[in-house]
């Protein structure tokens, strides 16, 4: 039915049309997220206003745009047209990409409009429902982009769907759980992709659970403590002392991380794991996979490389010195292959992104990073991983394959990384977490719910992405799944953050729906552009121990990574499967596969302290 109140002003009609459910079942009528454009809703007795400062915007709502907005919205592209120009056109794009002065006028454009949309510092974090000195200085919080959903609303997600939400496990089991493996035949993402997602990104997801969801012991930074260790205690046990190197241990004359008992750092085993097959790495949870173990050992070996690169250029440094400046280098060589090969893979355009700091040396940029909680959640990308993993002439159930990093020793870095290169990994969508990582997104869903967050289509508003109108538009087009939705929720404003990630489809040409895409490319520029060695000051050869440090990780590949760090001819490396090679994984049918069961150690399922993972 639609109504007209030929007397009545817009803001009215507003109030009438959209915070009616609020005056009905609700005092706070901030529930019903009256505010746009980023204003801040605060309650007033029984009203509320919109604190519209700095959005551009004005109005009892925050809803109607300044002269100025109202022409760079008109003139602005859509994203969807952006969407459109980058992943068509080739012709156009390969003269861009070999014009370095639209090339740097493109990159320095993209690289701000990101990083713009990051709260910088933060407004909110997970210890309060509002802006505090804490939520700048406390640094054991998980920021957030949006505040919390008010504790005294009439609905977990404001004033919008059901008075209480499905639970997490028939969510999961409904939406989230695999029937059979989807492979990303699309954009042929391969295993070596996914486990470089974990491997990155645990150096600053590291959530305390003992404390709570909201919780974190990282230092909101990409500074490898992934391979040297969080604290300092853990660095020590790992550092040999000698020429700045790390401790390792030579397995048929290649170079592994060091056994716990030569470094006794806390790692998580169970109990059945032999005491000569536990290794000392950065991260307490990176023994679990052999995915994650090659990731640990390749960095593990550019860095003691670097060291002797640095040993030979500056004969009179001492340990500390080459040590100090491997790490700088190698969180260098660690962004470098983020921008320019891992996000470029995520986002499937045809401009070819590059990093370059001093694009952005004239804009006003804070040289300090927070993590957003939602961009922790975000990356829960387990349907990545295959039920299955085919290495070296072998398949590995999931179970076969948790803790047994033998497999990586037996075969070889460079068999093994082969192998990753040419397996499929898992496509993005409803129905594609394997019965493992299920457990997790349960957790996720909870964590959530703890923490109050916004519904998915408030996150989309946030984002610049428009709301979506219906369940059919976010299930595109699947009847059945979006009537299951609509009887969970009762509103399509009232789904769940996580879990409508979990069930977008991707975008077309990319790896993740637009959600994630939007959301996670901002996050993500954020975190590594704001990283210190990108700031004027740092970026310079004296750094990195003169030209060739700052040489090393301005160009240093994926493939220079880990073929400088193998024996031998070096194999496939790539975060993708070439059209031209024929990929494994595309079927969990043994006998079709063709290849032998391994018999190994069944495990547990993963515990509840690693959720994350």
């Amino acid at each position: 039915m639609i109504l007209f109140f030929p007397s009545c002003n817009m803001n009215a009609v507003y109030l009438i049309v959209v915070l009616l459910p609020a005056l009905v079942v609700g005092d706070n009528l901030c529930c019903s997220y009256p505010c746009q454009n980023q204003g801040v809703c605060m309650r007033e007795g029984d009203g509320y206003t919109c604190d519209c400062t700095g959005t551009s915007y004005y109005g009892q709502n925050c809803q109607t745009p300044e002269l100025w907005t109202m022409l760079k919205t008109a003139l602005k592209p859509s994203d969807q047209t952006i969407d459109h120009l980058t992943k068509n056109y080739k012709w156009l794009w390969h003269i861009i990409n070999n014009t370095q002065a639209l090339r740097n006028f493109l990159m320095r454009l993209f690289s701000k409009l990101y990083v713009d949309k990051v709260d910088s510092p933060p407004l909110y974090h997970t210890g309060h429902d509002y802006t505090t000195w804490d939520t700048y200085s406390a640094r054991s919080y998980y920021t957030r982009a949006l505040p919390p959903v008010p504790a005294d609303c009439p609905t977990p997600m404001g004033t919008k769907g059901h008075k209480e939400l499905p639970s997490p496990e028939y969510l999961a089991q409904t939406f989230l759980a695999r029937r059979t493996f989807l492979p990303d035949t699309r954009r042929r993402t391969n295993v070596l992709f996914g486990f470089m997602a974990q491997h990155f990104t645990h150096q600053f997801f590291k959530t305390d659970f003992k404390k709570g969801p909201g919780r974190t012991w990282s230092d909101h930074a990409v500074d490898m403590s992934h391979v040297y260790g969080e604290t300092v205690a853990r660095q020590r046990q790992l550092r040999s002392f000698q020429d700045g190197k790390l401790k390792y241990q030579l397995v048929d004359g290649e170079a592994f991380p060091p056994s716990l008992q030569d470094a006794p750092v806390h790692m998580i085993y169970p109990p059945d794991v032999p005491k000569d097959k536990r290794f000392a790495l950065g991260h307490e949870f990176f023994g679990l996979l052999p995915g994650l173990f090659v990731w640990a050992t390749v960095w593990l070996r550019e860095h003691n490389r670097v060291c002797d690169v640095m040993k030979d250029l500056h004969p009179d440094w001492d340990d500390e010195r080459l040590f100090q400046t491997a790490r700088l280098i190698l969180i260098g060589e660690t962004i470098n292959i983020v921008i320019e090969e891992y996000v470029q893979h995520l986002a499937g355009k045809n401009f070819q992104l590059f990093w370059d700091p001093e694009l952005l040396f004239e804009e006003q940029l804070q040289y300090q990073n927070s993590i957003f909680v939602e961009f922790n959640h975000l990356y829960h990308w387990h349907a990545l991983m295959p039920d299955q993993f085919h290495i070296n002439g072998t398949m590995y159930d999931m179970e076969e394959y948790l803790y047994n990093n033998d497999i990586v020793l037996k075969g070889g870095l460079n068999a093994t990384v082969d192998a990753m290169s040419r397996q499929i990994a898992g496509r993005f969508g409803p129905r594609n977490i394997g019965p493992v990582n299920l457990k997790v997104a349960v957790e996720t869903i909870k964590h959530e719910r703890e923490l109050r967050m916004q519904p998915l289509n408030q996150y989309r508003k946030r984002f610049g992405m428009p709301p979506y109108r219906t369940f059919l538009e976010l299930t595109a087009g699947d009847t059945e799944m979006a009537a299951q939705l609509e009887e969970a929720y009762g509103d399509i404003d009232a789904v769940e953050l996580y879990v409508g990630w979990a069930i977008e489809n991707p975008m077309p040409g990319s790896v993740h729906s637009e959600t994630i895409v939007r959301m996670g490319s901002t996050f993500s520029f954020k975190g590594m552009l704001a990283n210190p060695i990108c700031s004027p000051g740092w970026w310079k050869p004296s750094t990195f121990g003169g030209e060739v440090g700052f040489n090393l990780l301005k160009t240093t590949t994926l493939k220079d990574l880990f073929c400088r760090n193998m024996k031998g001819p070096c194999g496939l490396v790539s975060f993708t499967v070439p059209e031209d090679v024929e990929p494994t994984g595309l079927t969990e049918d043994v006998e079709s596969v063709g290849v032998p069961r391994k018999e190994g150690i069944s495990r547990d399922k993963q515990t509840s302290q690693n959720q994350e993972l």
